[in-house]
């Protein structure tokens, strides 16, 4: 098993880590914001789609996928907004489909800030106004089997 670690400081390496976020599934219970340092965190359960795509060999059944628990933390986030996650219900299972950035003001000169979305399935968004981009993604733990392989109707 080897372990998966991304560092993405533009929207180009940021395009790559929620490539490999999308599908992710965590609880609001996972989310830890610390404004006086401005970090954000949540603990994922991640679908390891670099693997997905490859056969079963001798070694893996057919059809056997699997996930990992991982860590994503996004740095330098200046204030946190979410909607359509529950403030109660701390079991209320995410769906995380991708990681987006939009610059502040036109994009154009305007310096690195901007808002950071973690855009969820149901629409629901944890929004996150960041000086820059700097977010890591880390897997954690160990991986184990599934033979859940997300779908998503029209790709």
């Amino acid at each position: 098993m080897t372990d998966l670690k991304l560092l993405s400081l533009d929207e180009e390496d940021l395009a790559i880590l929620s490539a490999h976020m999308q599908d992710a599934v965590f609880k609001p219970a996972d989310v830890d914001y610390a404004a006086k340092s401005g970090v954000f965190s949540v603990a994922v359960n991640r679908f390891v789609w670099e693997k997905a795509g490859k056969g079963g060999g001798i070694f893996r059944r057919a059809k056997s996928f699997e996930r990992r628990r991982a860590l994503l933390t996004i740095k330098r986030v200046q204030a946190v907004r979410s909607i359509g996650i529950s403030q109660t219900d701390k079991d209320q299972v995410m769906n995380l489909l991708a990681v987006t950035f939009t610059p502040k003001g036109d994009g154009k000169g305007d310096g690195p800030e901007g808002r950071l979305e973690l855009v969820c399935a149901a629409g629901a968004t944890i929004a996150l106004d960041v000086e820059c981009i700097e977010v890591q993604l880390a897997d954690t733990g160990g991986a184990w089997e599934t033979t859940s392989r997300p779908r998503h109707p029209g790709a």
